[in-house]
């Protein structure tokens, strides 16, 4: 006969009991599953969330009918069910109901040994975890006698409660059932499950399940068993048995456990006992195909017969979730879109950057902000010269600034990693780090002097140009010495589930390309074309920053037309092979936007050099340097600015684009490029920008009889742009929206400086999340919204994009697919997490389709 007490908040586990991960947790529904196999799960009775918040506010409950459940003198196991088992829960507490008389009776059935040992534990844990009294108390010496040390404890504990071990089995159950429900909804507590992703209201439900001993006659024992290797995901028997094993918690000594399957090293269950190997073995593997998953079931063996006590999912790597869910879905146990959903799409940058062995040891010099993922393993260098020193003796660096600028482009393509006193996650270096796939760490904490090439953390500690680091981009540290890595890995199972993610999703994914090795980078990650290539990034090169800065410091409008006529062929032949590396894929070319200040050195030494390279006194050179620096150069002339200003840098840059589009469209396929003019904000700057544009289009097709034809386009990255899109789109075939300065502009926070205390501020509540790293859906959503919207009705088939960082963070995919945007963009690397973020949308929405119609 079913017998619930749901009125009393908990209820017996059968087939058809009311129990919901939602209202008792995911261990509950777990083991309602396991009784619906028909597995030989031991009496259980599972509390309700509600139930248990009563607990720990210290509402009575009634657990007479409870233990009636158990039969007279149980003994019973007490263990969390939380609705997400990654948000954890207190420890388990055993042989629950142990007393004298039930010691008594055991010491008659199972020997004085097994009846002292059972007591001991029980008393150590109630002592230690329930009563909070001093664990030193309650240790004993291997070498005492088990009835020593169990009558030691005894003592121990009336001495300090002033009071006998308590007997009754009521008694000690609604203390350990209390005890566990304060402990979820402490502070420490709520935090660490917080900072897993659980809500701060989440629920716990708890287990009280009639206790299975692995002691007696006949074989008796106690083990754990899993189908998978947890690293790979390579299918594996793989678990432990001890034999005469007392209680779950004997697992964890490894002094005579046997091994499962047969092994040369000793003996085997498997070889002892087949029949009762087989048996657990074809559990294990119902248990995998129904519960949908790579399951640890964990087993007591009583007198030959197999009881099972719990399955949880097999914690495993990233790696193994992604070959588990795969091989799952090739198996028709899950679908493939359910496949796709499994696994994290942020997850993914920990396969395809090496990584920090999770096993070694790290002694953490800095901490800072992980800008960009992955690890790397380098000597120290302070300057870009010292980094392509370094590369060039073939030794790997790690280049430390107090800040990157454009002219350190060349050190960080020198580099293994980048690493930063100062910056956020939109900062420059964590920027072109990540485009590169190099590890990065910004804003750490560490002092950096510059004179002496040293470092010093906030531990004091003091590092010099030449000591070897190991850097973790994924976790924003910089650790001292070389530490052993992981390799990147791009197997079948990563390409057949992308392959399922690409065929579902319903948003495009480009990439942010700049060089061709982006854009090689970019193929190899199938975008789907590149949504920005930032030309200021081809000119940071030697030969040609030379050539840049005569043009800069060109007097008359005949020397800057000879420095520009030098460029042309440059930027052509970059040109030439971004489009036929993306080959039949669009090209989105953004024209010069930085300040022209970036392309001039920074400092005294810089200045000199730049002076005798142009043959200048230094004074000059200082003068112009000067004359060029603006209070703010990112509100500053730059941008669409510069390119009216000095239209010539614009007419190279088209006629550059045109030029190469001929010859590449020689190789194959007829090139169509995306113009961009970045910075917007009026109408006019279009129309004069078009008018230049179209100019050269036409004169190139003139000069070289060729015919070819291009897409014009608008980078809204101010406010202004936003609101007056309506405008703009009447002159542009694309809006692409630049969120990193669009960001920066609506908040009126630099990108590079917001570090500085951005933690407080979503620490406090004054952000949700860092603006720079997660999409403000509230204030610069509703610039995107409304400049797509307006766009839109003013050009109905405008093309519409977002190619800020945010173009690679899940949660803002989510706001561009809800919004109609046509495509996202983001570095090379993140590629692959947008890819699978937007295929998630899609098989998140079929799959609650497929529940609403069940």
């Amino acid at each position: 006969m079913q017998q619930n007490n749901d009125s009393l908040g908990y209820t017996r586990i059968r087939r058809v009991a009311p129990i919901d991960v939602g209202t008792h947790g995911g261990r509950a529904k777990c083991l309602q599953r396991l009784v619906r196999l028909d597995f030989p799960v031991p009496e259980t009775v599972a509390l309700s969330f509600d139930a248990v918040r009563k607990l720990a506010d210290g509402h009575p409950l009634g657990l007479s009918a409870l233990l009636k459940t158990f039969g007279s003198a149980p003994l019973l196991t007490v263990r969390p069910s939380s609705e997400d088992p990654d948000w954890g829960g207190p420890g388990a507490m055993l042989n629950v109901g142990m007393n004298e008389q039930r010691h008594a009776e055991l010491t008659k059935t199972h020997g004085a040994d097994t009846a002292d040992e059972l007591y001991l534990r029980f008393v150590q844990s109630y002592a230690i975890h329930i009563e909070r009294l001093d664990p030193e108390e309650f240790e004993n010496d291997s070498a005492t006698p088990v009835h020593l040390a169990l009558k030691s404890a005894l003592d121990a504990y009336e001495n300090e409660t002033d009071e006998p071990f308590p007997q009754d089995v009521e008694t000690q159950l609604i203390k350990v059932l209390r005890s566990m429900a304060r402990a979820w909804s402490g502070t420490t507590a709520r935090l660490l499950r917080q900072a897993k992703g659980a809500p701060a209201d989440a629920g716990l439900g708890l287990i009280v399940q009639a206790m299975s001993f692995g002691v007696g006659p006949g074989e008796s024992g106690a083990g754990v068993i899993q189908l998978i290797d947890e690293e790979t995901g390579a299918p594996l028997i793989r678990g432990r048995y001890k034999r005469q094993a007392i209680g779950r918690s004997a697992l964890t000594d490894q002094s005579d456990v046997m091994y499962l399957t047969q092994d040369a090293r000793g003996p085997s269950l498997e070889a002892d006992c087949p029949k009762l190997f087989e048996q657990l073995t074809t559990t294990a593997q119902l248990c995998r195909a129904k519960l949908r998953d790579e399951m640890q079931l964990e087993f007591i063996i009583e007198n030959n017969k197999l009881v099972i006590l719990d399955a949880v999912r097999v914690q495993r790597s990233t790696r193994a979730t992604l070959r588990v869910a795969v091989q799952l879905a090739e198996d028709g146990i899950i679908p493939k879109s359910d496949a796709v959903l499994r696994i994290p799409p942020r997850s993914l940058t920990e396969l395809l950057h090496p990584q920090i062995d999770p096993t070694a040891a790290r002694s953490v010099f800095a901490k800072g902000i992980a800008a960009s993922p992955g690890g790397a393993v380098g000597r120290l260098v302070f300057s870009s010269a010292g980094a392509q020193a370094s590369e060039a003796r073939g030794e790997a660096c790690i280049l430390v600034r107090r800040e990157t600028a454009p002219e350190d482009i060349r050190g960080m393509h020198s580099s293994v990693g980048v690493l930063t006193e100062r910056g956020g996650v939109t900062s420059h270096a964590a920027v072109i780090a990540r485009g590169m796939g190099v590890p990065c760490v910004v804003g750490a904490s560490m002092t950096i002097n510059s004179r002496k090439k040293t470092i010093t953390g906030a531990n004091g500690q003091t590092l010099n140009e030449g000591d070897m680091i190991t850097l973790d981009g994924s976790a924003g540290e910089a650790l001292m010495g070389e530490t052993k890595m992981l390799p990147p890995v791009k197997d079948y199972w990563y390409l057949q589930l992308m392959d399922w993610a690409d065929a579902i999703r319903d948003i495009d994914v480009r990439a942010n390309a700049d060089t061709p090795a982006d854009a090689a980078m970019a193929r190899d990650f199938k975008a789907q074309g590149i949504g920005l290539c930032r030309t200021e990034h081809m000119f940071f090169e030697g030969d040609r920053l030379t050539v840049m800065r005569e043009m800069i410091f060109a007097a008359t409008h005949e020397d800057r037309q000879e420095a520009i006529s030098r460029l042309l062929p440059m930027q052509r032949s970059d040109f030439i092979e971004l489009f036929r590396i993306m080959q039949g894929q669009p090209v989105c070319i953004r024209l010069l936007d930085p300040p022209l200040h970036e392309f001039l050195p920074s400092d005294r030494a810089g200045a000199k050099e730049l002076a005798e390279a142009l043959d200048l006194p230094l004074s000059d050179v200082t003068r112009r340097i000067e004359w060029l620096s603006e209070f703010n150069p990112m509100l500053g002339m730059r941008g669409v600015r510069l390119g009216i200003t000095f239209p010539e840098i614009y007419e190279m840059q088209a006629r550059a684009i045109f030029e190469a589009t001929i010859e590449a469209s020689k190789l194959g396929d007829p090139v169509v490029p995306e113009v961009m003019i970045p910075l917007v904000s009026a109408m006019r700057e279009v129309e004069l920008v078009k008018t230049l544009v179209d100019g050269v289009a036409a004169a190139v097709r003139n000069e070289k009889g060729a015919e070819f034809t291009y897409r014009l386009g608008v980078m809204v990255e101010t406010p202004r742009a936003a609101l007056r899109a309506h405008e703009i789109a009447q002159h542009a075939a694309f809006l692409s929206f630049g969120t990193n300065d669009l960001t920066q502009m609506a908040y009126g926070l630099s990108r590079d400086d917001a570090g500085r205390f951005m933690s407080a501020y979503v620490q406090q509540g004054v952000f949700p999340e860092d603006p720079f790293h997660t999409l403000d859906v509230d204030g610069v959503g509703e610039l995107l919204t409304i400049g797509a919207a307006r766009g839109r009705k003013a050009s109905p088939n405008i093309v519409l994009s977002v190619c800020g960082e945010h173009g690679g963070n899940p949660e803002s995919i989510a706001f561009c697919r809800a919004a109609g945007f046509d495509y996202v963009s983001c570095s090379p690397f993140r590629v692959p997490v947008a890819r699978l973020a937007a295929a998630q949308l899609v098989a998140a929405e079929e799959k609650a389709s497929r529940g609403s119609h069940k």
